[in-house]
């Protein structure tokens, strides 16, 4: 028969005695499993006894964590760290309440803050020592059988004359703290002020001074007592840790760590620790070969730059980047032959979030149209573009005539208005964007000249404008990076190669509006695309950041090798893996319906050449306001055609005068191929007509003859060439039915999986619900981009 659930088999282990093999009922009381386990070994007052976790921590059992005791777990009897008539809090919260203790901030030399008056029996209460500079609460009750109790044993162990026993309490101390039953009994009888006695003494500079600083740190790590308590003179001694020259190599990262803790928890202290330890100190730290010493230097660093004003931050950073930090970093610690640690990962992204942020103001402040030196900016970005008409016929323009051909030229450079100043009103990017042009022009000018002239000398409407794609690029890298956005307590999303190379971001931008430029041309896109465009340019860069590159030679090198046909490929692939359709039986069922779908498109289009359309009419010589109207008959035999005049209503199928029979047609022909496009050469106008143009010849007595159109747009001449393709029995190669296809082929595959769930697919589709009346509300996007 199987044992209960509540029932696990474990052992029960103890020094110079058989171990117990027992079944634990986690359903009885905890003391009367300690009775019963004293018992069978003889021994009496198992009051004065505790299990623990044989392994990690040797955590003490306690009510609220004897759920992880499961089948085959080994525990130990030791002494138990509570006394035996006290009741230990069921929470950290629940003691921390009970043991309220924030003081503020003692001055140097005194003495720490007192009770006015006596608590009443029975309470606790708050004392201070004149040897020490850490106070912590005490618990007021009658003292118990110290040799029963092993943390009453420890922490008289800490003031033994003894070094031996003080190091080999520690050790013990060291291990057992971090269990919390154990570190609550501990702070409340004074051990933190016992630690911090002999962190401040200082009397040994080894192993002793190693343990007590673990010890101290795994106590307050419980979060029981506020890093506020500790005075001036404590941080200072351990601050003097950090600023030894010889010390013991595990000393001083646990100093730092403390400091870092302190630094982060008050103000008041962190202040203190910025004015005592010299950035050059830590510079010191951090190129020690040791890995750790590295980590805890950095963490003390970013914990006093996230401490210190916008201003303060920026001359550290400043001091910091001229005393080649960038540059250790990069080669010693990004590039070191040992791996990188979560931790340090961590603070190398706080670090890059902070550099970041030294960007914000520039980000936020929009351009000043009466400021001197920002209207010199913009003529200056003007004049690296252009060689001005008026500069260079000297000063024999007018001041209007000058006006005018700048006016044209910041067009030509991609500003949408004539005064520049008005696009970079918007914040973000604000001044930034500027910042990024001027940088762009100056650091490469072959590459910015090229890009301006390139597409402001084109006249086809698919020039890419260098100022708009620069602000809206600019706004672009500022939310990829996160530009302004405070750190994360957890994130370790740091980009190697911005530890590469000064000026990160403005290199960044540099490669990036370069790409803009490529993928640009890519898409052939005209100035309705530019969100098209701008979208596939964040897909680009943000699948490139994801990567980490570990230098800009490689993130473009990457960059570069996900042009816009990869991306739509991508795209595609990772839909059809979110959906599952990528599956085998996904594949078979969808490749079954594609016949059935394709003939539904068929109709579709058919339907649509019954319904005729209006073309406009083409002559030898421009583009004519006149109008032609052509449809499909419904038994699909005969195109009838006629003029009609403008703003008239569509003819009916019998006013039509002109018939084609679909049977003399011979060939669908589109671009270029057909004559009434390919007989006006390559003029500006008939490149607009070559994506909207397609003719049927048919036969015309003996000779050949064509029946040409423009459609007046791009969707009706996909409708119309598949329609006609349909009706020759071709098949139909359209972009637009590749995505009718899709679309269908994806919504019939939902359906079929939800009838396989038995979720029933009602006939009619469900109402469309009223539009509300109030239209007073917020709509978070950042929910739905997420």
């Amino acid at each position: 028969m199987a044992p209960p659930r509540n029932v696990v088999k474990i052992a029960v282990q103890m020094p110079d005695a058989i171990p117990q093999l027992i079944q634990l009922d986690q359903a009885k009381p905890l003391a009367a499993v300690l009775k019963e386990v004293c018992d069978a070994w003889s021994l009496v007052h198992a009051g004065s006894y505790a299990l623990q976790f044989a392994d990690g921590h040797r955590r003490y059992i306690t009510e609220n964590n004897r759920t992880e005791i499961k089948n085959g777990s080994i525990l130990c009897l030791s002494t138990a760290p509570v006394m035996p008539f006290l009741t230990p809090p069921s929470s950290p919260a629940l003691f921390q309440s009970l043991f309220a203790f924030h003081p503020p901030l003692c001055p140097q030399g005194d003495s720490g803050p007192q009770l006015r008056s006596a608590p009443p029996s029975g309470h606790l209460s708050l004392h201070t020592s004149s040897s020490c500079s850490l106070t912590s609460p005490s618990l007021l009750t009658s003292p118990t059988p110290a040799q029963d109790l092993e943390a009453e044993r420890l922490l008289g162990g800490l003031q033994s004359g003894s070094r031996e026993r003080r190091r080999e309490t520690l050790q013990h101390l060291v291990s057992l703290a971090p269990d919390v039953t154990f570190a609550q009994e501990v702070i409340s009888r004074d051990g933190l002020q016992r630690l911090g006695t002999i962190i401040e003494d200082g009397d040994d500079l080894g192993e002793v001074l190693t343990l007590a600083l673990r010890a101290f740190l795994e106590l307050m790590e419980h979060g029981m007592v506020s890093w506020e308590t500790l005075s001036i003179p404590f941080v200072r001694k351990v601050v003097c840790y950090v600023n030894m020259n010889l010390m013991d190599a595990w000393v001083q990262p646990l100093a730092l760590r403390l400091l870092e803790s302190v630094t982060l928890s008050s103000p008041a202290l962190g202040q203190l620790v910025k004015s005592e330890v010299p950035l050059d100190r830590l510079l010191v730290h951090l190129q020690v070969m040791n890995q750790q010493l590295q980590t805890k230097a950095m963490a003390l660093l970013t914990a006093l730059l996230q401490g210190a004003s916008p201003t303060e931050r920026k001359h550290m950073l400043d001091y910091l980047w001229q005393r080649n930090l960038r540059q250790f970093i990069y080669k010693n610690i990004i590039h070191s032959a040992a791996p990188l640690g979560d931790e340090m990962a961590h603070h190398l992204y706080v670090l890059q979030a902070l550099t970041l942020g030294l960007l914000e103001p520039r980000m936020r402040t929009p351009l000043d149209p009466y400021s001197q030196e920002q209207r010199e900016q913009l003529q200056a970005l003007r004049q690296a573009a252009f060689e001005s008409e008026g500069e260079s016929l000297g000063s024999g323009l007018s001041a209007d005539r000058r006006r005018s051909l700048c006016a044209r030229e910041f067009r030509k450079l991609g500003f949408s208005n004539s005064n520049p100043a008005q696009d970079l009103e918007r914040v973000p990017p604000g001044l930034l964007a500027l910042d990024n042009m001027l940088y762009f022009s100056r650091h490469a000018p072959s590459a910015y000249s090229r890009f301006v002239l390139e597409n402001s000398s084109r006249e086809d409407k698919h020039e890419c404008p260098f100022a708009r794609s620069s602000i809206q690029l600019t706004v672009l890298l500022c939310e990829l990076l996160r530009v302004g956005e405070p750190c994360s307590e957890t994130a370790q999303d740091f980009s190697p190669m911005f530890f590469g190379q000064d000026q990160s971001f403005h290199e960044l931008f540099c490669v990036s509006i370069q790409l803009l430029n490529k993928t640009w041309k890519e898409m052939r896109a005209t100035q309705e695309d530019f969100d098209k465009v701008m979208q596939v340019v964040r897909e680009q860069l943000a699948r490139t950041l994801a990567l980490k590159p570990s230098s800009l030679e490689l993130f473009r090198t990457k960059v570069n090798a996900l042009p816009y046909g990869e991306v739509l490929r991508l795209r595609q692939t990772e839909r059809l893996h979110q959906e599952g359709t990528l599956a085998p039986p996904i594949l078979e069922l969808r490749e079954k319906l594609k016949p059935e779908l394709m003939g539904l498109i068929r109709q579709q289009r058919l339907l649509r050449l019954c319904e005729g359309t209006l073309f406009h009419k083409i002559s030898s010589r421009r583009r004519q306001d006149k109008l032609w109207f052509c449809c499909l008959s419904p038994n699909h035999k005969v195109l009838q055609y006629g003029d009609v005049e403008e703003g008239a209503s569509p003819p009916t199928l019998e006013s039509l005068p002109e018939q084609l029979p679909v049977a003399d047609i011979k060939a669908l022909l589109t671009g270029k191929d057909c004559p009434h496009v390919r007989e006006k050469g390559s003029g500006k106008q008939n490149k607009d007509l070559y994506e909207l143009a397609f003719s049927v010849s048919y036969d015309h007595g003996e000779a050949e003859a064509y029946l040409n159109f423009i459609a007046p747009s791009k969707r009706e001449f996909h409708l119309w060439t598949d329609g006609l393709s349909a009706l020759l029995g071709s098949p139909m190669g359209s972009e637009q039915t590749r995505l009718d296809l899709e679309q269908l082929l994806t919504m019939e595959t939902k359906l079929r999986l939800l009838e396989l769930e038995n979720v029933p697919i009602p006939e009619q589709p469900p109402p469309i619900p009223p539009p509300p009346t109030n239209f007073n509300f917020c709509y978070d996007c950042s929910i739905a981009e997420s």
